[in-house]
């Protein structure tokens, strides 16, 4: 089948193959053509033009689809974007948005209906939310207790945290709760466990000046030996080296008996029990003596340090201080003896005073060359550092600045030292009423006045 079209383009003949006609060909059909009004040469014009165009209109609308009508920045773009303000129609996106704000809003300042009941996990929101078609309120509502209630679960955590370390720190290990115990009998038992400490050819050195003095208030046998051994360990002169370590009276026979069978040789070691010093009686510290047995501050430091405790009107941080500060060790005697050493040890002018929380991994002997000038305490201070936990502390830490008895003596930006490592200049500590001060200052705590 052919099709034919004339050269005046008036006319069209379909023609079929055959046999029997020599030309091979039979007109089916012939079709007039109504006059042209366009001519042949418009037509081509516009069949080229459409050629060279659609390419391009097949680019537009690809760049339409991979950018997305809401971000592409093409001419189609554009007419999608004003077509519907020139045709009065409105994009809804912005009133969503601003309805979605303002549900927002309604939930922050309302209450969370209390019978709306809380999903477990993000899958079951979603199902709850399927099955009982919730409006977007309810949805904000739902979300926000979601939140709240995971925020109060990290914070219970944390505080639980802070709890159990702070139960760990203070507590003494399982494998060693009988350590007192069994060196205690040690003592009663074994005659080396009861030698005398140092022995008395070295009782001189207990008081020569020339020899590095140290000293440790403690009734933590274990803690003892490590302060002692890594001190003796980092120093570069442990021949100097002089510990002078005071107990209480029922860790004594235990703390000598643990230095008797473990010597920390070439180093001296000297253990005393507070009931040894004739200086300590009731005439010369009555105040501590009150405030060790008063039943109102030993419930405060031994008793339950989270009941009256509101959790939520306090950060993790500010609790994690008060337990610190709440420590039992606080109203211990061991602990307020650094006060008294002047009179402890009258015939010292220089020791370095160390708490039984430290390992020392330096040596310790340039410390005897620090020039006090006429000062009492040398210490670090701990109100400039990197760390801002630790070396964030001013008296304002410490003290309540709200008493004005408080307010009118002490300045609250006063930096704070660390009481772990600190130097004594005895001498000149004699020369002053620092203890008359402290004793003061207790008896307005213990009497309530502060």
């Amino acid at each position: 089948m052919q099709l034919h079209f004339s050269p005046s383009m008036r006319s069209i003949t379909i023609s079929s193959n055959s046999n029997n006609n020599n030309n091979g060909f039979i007109d089916l059909m012939k079709i007039k053509v109504a006059a042209r009004h366009i001519s042949y040469r418009t037509l081509f014009h516009t069949i080229l033009i459409l050629a060279f165009l659609l390419p391009f209109v097949f680019i537009l609308t690809a760049l339409v689809t991979l950018e997305g009508v809401n971000n592409c920045s093409s001419f189609d773009c554009l007419g999608r974007r004003l077509g519907p303000r020139l045709l009065g129609r409105v994009d809804d996106s912005g009133r969503l948005v601003r309805d979605f704000y303002k549900i927002l809003n309604e939930v922050k300042a309302g209450e969370i209906p209390p019978d709306l009941k809380l999903p477990d996990s993000f899958d079951q929101l979603v199902s709850d939310m399927k099955n009982n078609q919730y409006d977007a309120k309810t949805f904000a509502f739902m979300l926000r207790g979601m939140m709240e209630k995971l925020e109060r679960e990290i914070r219970e955590s944390k505080f639980a945290e802070l709890m159990n370390k702070h139960f760990a720190a203070s507590s003494i290990p399982k494998g060693i709760h009988c350590l007192s115990l069994r060196l205690t009998d040690e003592y009663s038992s074994n005659a080396h466990a009861r030698k005398q400490l140092p022995p008395p050819e070295l009782l001189p050195l207990l008081s020569d000046n020339s020899y590095h003095h140290f000293i440790l208030s403690t009734d933590n046998i274990l803690a003892a030996s490590v302060v002692v051994a890594s001190t003796v360990q980092s120093s570069l002169k442990p021949e100097k080296i002089v510990f002078h370590v005071i107990t209480d009276k029922k860790t004594y026979a235990g703390m000598h008996s643990w230095f008797a069978l473990n010597p920390v040789t070439p180093a001296i070691v000297e253990i005393k029990s507070i009931h040894q010093f004739d200086w300590l009686t009731r005439e010369n510290v009555p105040v501590l003596e009150a405030v060790e047995n008063q039943n109102g501050i030993r419930n405060y430091y031994h008793g339950n340090h989270i009941a009256g405790t509101n959790l939520s009107d306090t950060s993790p941080r500010k609790f994690a201080s008060k337990l610190q500060a709440r420590s039992p060790k606080y109203i211990s005697l061991l602990n307020h003896l650094r006060i008294y050493l002047p009179e402890l040890f009258p015939n010292l002018d220089k020791v370095v005073f160390l708490d039984d929380d430290v390992v020392i991994q330096r040596d310790l002997s340039p410390l005897w060359e620090i020039d006090l000038e006429g000062k009492v305490n040398g210490a670090v201070e701990t109100c400039r550092g990197e760390d801002e936990w630790v070396m964030s502390k001013r008296f304002r830490n410490y003290f309540n600045f709200s008493h004005p008895l408080i307010a009118r003596n002490l300045d609250p930006d006063e930096c704070a030292w660390a009481y772990g490592m600190n130097i004594f200049d005895l001498h000149a500590w004699r020369r002053t009423n620092i203890r008359e001060i402290y004793h003061s200052w207790l008896k307005e705590f213990h009497y309530g006045r502060i």
